[in-house]
């Protein structure tokens, strides 16, 4: 069977709820690769409020199983468990990063003036591909005060709904990165994988959604600003209306483009 064969079976799998890349186990992961620091303080803070946990160190991995963040005997911590709490998430999976270009022109045939792979948790890419946004768009008075403070030319709201989309929504069957791209006239997030379920672009404009990584997304509820209502990209388009969305299934990616102020 081709790659394209292939493909197309997964589809089907995900679209039926019965193969979840995120709660796939993680093969040579052990609860050793937990943070277990970091999954003890999500627990603690999280809004999971009048739901009594047993926060002791001995009972951390039967709370990591009981939320299906791991399986098995000895336990395995899955996909979403590694991404989310791993010690080093890019020891098991190295391409699960987000590759940031900031060119100094429209084509990425121009030269870069700044470049960053992002690695990490979840929470770690999402805030430090912010980061990157931020110290590579034009920053712009906000008013016409002299006083005025200075703010992103492109809402920072708009890209931080982007990547939360393109981290929690992307394809994890697929082996690639999400792809970050700051040209002189726009900014692409480009993530793996087509829309679910014959979902198409214009129809998450209006909060439509289907959810691929449900265990992912259930504890993103509580780590990244997200929602899970569907209610992102309409908010993200509302800022910024020139969003542009293209469901690219001949290629097996999605691409949102923002249009520069500047441009």
């Amino acid at each position: 069977m081709n790659a394209e064969g292939m493909q197309r079976i997964l589809r089907i799998l995900q679209s039926t709820g019965l193969l979840c890349a995120d709660e796939m186990p993680v093969p040579r992961a052990t609860f050793d690769d937990i943070d277990a620091d970091a999954a003890l303080m999500y627990f603690l803070s999280s809004r999971r409020r009048g739901v009594p946990l047993d926060l002791t160190p001995e009972a951390m991995p039967r709370l990591m199983r009981s939320l299906n963040l791991a399986a098995g005997e000895p336990l395995v911590p899955n996909l979403a468990g590694v991404m989310l709490f791993g010690r080093s998430p890019q020891t098991f999976k190295p391409v699960f990063v987000v590759k940031a270009f900031a060119f100094t022109g429209e084509t990425m045939n121009s030269s870069y003036m700044d470049r960053q792979e992002i690695g990490g948790t979840i929470a770690e890419q999402y805030e430090h591909s912010l980061a990157f946004i931020y110290r590579n768009l034009h920053h712009v008075p906000s008013g016409p005060s002299f006083n005025s403070q200075d703010v992103l030319e492109i809402p920072q709201a708009v890209f931080e709904e982007l990547l939360v989309n393109a981290l929690v929504h992307r394809d994890y069957f697929i082996n690639a990165p999400i792809r970050l791209f700051i040209f002189s006239d726009r900014v692409e997030i480009i993530s793996p994988g087509c829309l679910p379920n014959n979902l198409t672009a214009e129809q998450i404009r209006f909060g439509v959604s289907n959810i691929r990584n449900s265990t992912l997304c259930s504890h993103a509820f509580h780590i990244l600003p997200y929602s899970g209502i569907g209610n992102g990209i309409p908010r993200a388009a509302a800022a910024w209306p020139s969003l542009e969305f293209t469901d690219e299934r001949e290629i097996n990616q999605f691409r949102a483009v923002a249009r520069r102020r500047s441009a």
